[in-house]
């Protein structure tokens, strides 16, 4: 009966061990006697007991290794000191336990002899300024070499180049002979844009001014052409009114109907206003004598009397 029992146990023990449950992002790869024969994804799972054995677990998320800095020699022989970032993913469990001894070490060589194969082509300059050519370079010749291996390269990353110390001196000399550089040349396009802009304001200001002078002399023409002409007016309305006034008094002597000697009289009144002038000479008409002798006549009868 003990025997029994043990025997029992035994069994769901083994029972138990068979029962695989794969979490998810995993396969497992399954050998039979040595030799693989299937590879179990996510879920549940029953392998035969004592023959079958799980022969890997292999993670199926993206991963990322730091490989440590490789030197490299660039076309112009500056040696210098690269390190890269590779994100790897695994496609074929069976092909990544089988196809080669060490994947991630496999992977390390590859990169470090890519890197300089794909660095000796360029120069220093080129180097440090084609990151994204070397990264894309490097991705499509890592990923052709580890396809057999089940694996898939996603990204590669240049993490940090560094040169020689007596480069990196250089090339800080050369970048603050260029910030001066530059600097100066801002100076100087400040300077130019501020004397521009001071003979414009200048330009502006004499525009200014001639427009201003130009509008004081037009008022001062047309407040003169003004003048003249309400003093025109005024002259014109002057004799206007003594023509009016003349014809207003022949109106008025007319509607008298005055005799021929009153016209001859203010025909005397006339030349007596006409005397007190600064001419000289006077012409008085025959018409006008006759009337003096009238006037004689008249005053020698009025003494008679």
């Amino acid at each position: 009966m003990p025997l029994l029992i043990i025997l029992a146990v035994v069994i769901f023990v083994i029972l138990i061990s068979c029962i695989r449950i794969v979490p998810q992002a995993h396969a497992y790869v399954i050998e039979r006697l040595g030799a693989y024969i299937t590879t179990w994804n996510t879920g549940f799972h029953l392998k035969a007991p004592i023959i079958d054995r799980v022969a890997r677990n292999v993670n199926l998320k993206e991963q990322v290794v730091d490989f440590p800095p490789q030197p490299v020699i660039t076309k112009d022989n500056v040696t210098m000191q690269i390190d890269t970032v590779i994100f790897f993913q695994i496609t074929d469990p069976r092909l990544y336990c089988y196809g080669v001894e060490n994947p991630i070490m496999a992977i390390e060589n590859l990169t470090a002899t890519t890197l300089r194969n794909v660095i000796g082509d360029l120069e220093l300059d080129e180097t440090l300024t084609s990151r994204e050519t070397i990264n894309t370079k490097m991705r499509a010749a890592l990923d052709v070499a580890t396809d057999p291996w089940g694996i898939k390269i996603n990204r590669v990353e240049l993490k940090n180049i560094i040169p020689p110390a007596a480069i990196k001196e250089a090339m800080e000399k050369q970048m603050k002979a260029e910030r001066e550089r530059r600097e100066a040349i801002l100076i100087a396009e400040g300077q130019k844009k501020s004397t521009i802009l001071i003979a414009e304001g200048k330009k502006q200001s004499a525009i200014l001014d001639a427009e201003a002078d130009k509008q004081a002399a037009i008022l001062k023409a047309e407040a003169e052409k003004q003048s003249q002409i309400l003093q025109a007016e005024g002259q014109a309305e002057a004799i206007r009114q003594v023509q009016q006034a003349t014809a207003d008094g022949l109106t008025m002597l007319k509607e008298a109907d005055p005799n021929s000697a009153v016209l001859q009289l203010k025909s005397l009144d006339a030349f007596a206003k006409a005397a007190d002038g600064q001419a000289t000479k006077i012409i008085i008409p025959s018409d006008i004598q006759g009337i003096a002798g009238l006037t004689k006549s008249i005053a020698e009868v009025a003494s008679k009397n």
